[in-house]
């Protein structure tokens, strides 16, 4: 195995691909305290100075659907050094804008490089662990990436008060030099170019159509996607509904948001002891449908308290943490010779629908819980129906690896 033979020892392995898929949630966690200061300071509506969220995402979506295949046809590390020197530049860049309009468009190209993280993370587990370990790998380092949105926030907000908001990027880029000399000095191609075949790059990107047209690989995309947009609907409405609508003071918001936080903590730690002793599929098809209850359950009481909006979104977010790293795994499983495609595709598509999430707890806001609950709801049944595809048989006959 490369990394073996390179001595990077498979804990500090995944300590290092854990800080490459954590790439996404620090460039957003951190600078949202900032929000107010960056809207005063360039002079601009805080409407736009929230753009930079949106801008962020679009890119994010973008850049993963570009490095998988380029992964697949060029090997993993040109692609993640390029992606990661992209958000390094990038990042310098945001602390010196001059506009809102320019933070935006700095925040894309930020998006862009940090993408590569994100999926490269996650596929260089497939190339150098074995199938029967994707899943544990996969759900520790999912453990691992909690610390950010957990910690961002807080950093943030000290950094803010000793050094302005252009110190937040500036952070973030001492974060992409770090992981750039890491993956530099220690981490070795994991897909050597007698693995890629004679792949050109225009069939590297068809891997796409392959994919979309795949039956099962569509459930556990829908599965992940749509689970993970139930967590947005809550992110995007769960400030409203615990502060304005149930009086929760709002230095108390943190402690609920936190219960979440443990929450995906304890059942993804549980997740790892199960799918040890369950076959993935019939474990996935459990917690899709506990979800789907969750949001059911969320929609019909949410609105009567704040201990009936609290405990089912313990379960419904807290369950994201395992059928992620699960349906990843039967992906990787079902896509060994497109893992780069299949993660891009995967993780562009779970944002892709987070961002849906949001948009529509926005729309259907009437000043009530009603909108995040029902959203929450939507989202978990349309999951658990998703999965139901797997069951389905598949367009085209696929060569199976060990079970997982």
């Amino acid at each position: 195995m490369p990394i073996v033979a390179a001595g990077l020892h498979p804990t500090r392995l995944i300590v290092l691909l854990s800080a490459l898929v954590a790439f996404g949630p620090l460039s957003i966690d951190m600078y949202l305290p900032s929000l107010p200061a960056i809207a005063r300071d360039l002079a601009a509506p805080v409407g736009l100075v929230q753009f930079t969220i949106g801008g962020f995402l679009t890119g994010f979506c973008l850049g993963m659907l570009l490095y998988g295949p380029l992964s697949d046809r060029f090997g993993r590390r040109p692609v993640l050094l390029a992606g990661i020197a992209l958000y390094l530049v990038a990042s310098l860049a945001c602390a010196f804008a001059s506009s809102a309009e320019q933070l935006i468009a700095l925040r894309v190209l930020q998006a862009v490089g940090g993408g590569a993280g994100s999926v490269m993370g996650r596929t260089v587990v497939r190339d150098v662990f074995p199938l029967d370990r994707a899943a544990q790998v996969l759900s520790l380092m999912h453990l691992v990436t909690m610390i950010a949105p957990l910690v961002a926030p807080v950093l943030g907000g000290w950094l803010l008060l000793a050094a302005g908001w252009r110190s937040l990027f500036l952070a973030l880029a001492l974060f992409g030099a770090v992981c750039l000399a890491l993956v530099a000095l220690r981490l070795p191609e994991t897909h050597p170019a007698e693995r890629r075949g004679e792949v050109s790059l225009a069939s590297a990107f068809s891997a796409y159509g392959h994919l979309l047209t795949d039956t099962p690989t569509l459930g556990y995309m829908l599965a992940l996607g749509l689970t993970f947009g139930a967590m947005f609907a809550y992110i995007t409405g769960s400030p409203f509904v615990y502060i304005d609508y149930f009086g929760v003071a709002p230095q108390h918001y943190g402690w609920l948001f936190g219960l979440n936080i443990a929450s995906v903590i304890v059942l993804t730690t549980l997740n790892k002891w199960l799918v040890k002793r369950v076959a993935l599929d019939t474990l996935l098809q459990a917690q899709t449908a506990v979800i789907a209850a969750a949001g059911l359950a969320l929609w019909l009481a949410g609105a009567h308290s704040l201990l009936a909006v609290v405990l089912p979104l313990l379960v419904s977010v807290g369950l994201t943490g395992s059928i992620g790293p699960n349906t990843m795994a039967r992906l990787l499983q079902r896509h060994s010779e497109r893992a780069g495609a299949a993660m891009a595709l995967a993780v562009s598509g779970q944002f892709g629908l987070g961002m849906l999430a949001s948009a529509l707890v926005a729309a259907l806001h009437d000043g009530t819980p009603r909108a995040m609950c029902q959203v929450v709801a939507l989202f978990g049944v349309a999951a658990c129906l998703g999965l139901q595809l797997i069951r389905l048989p598949a367009a085209t006959a696929r060569p199976q690896s060990s079970t997982l």
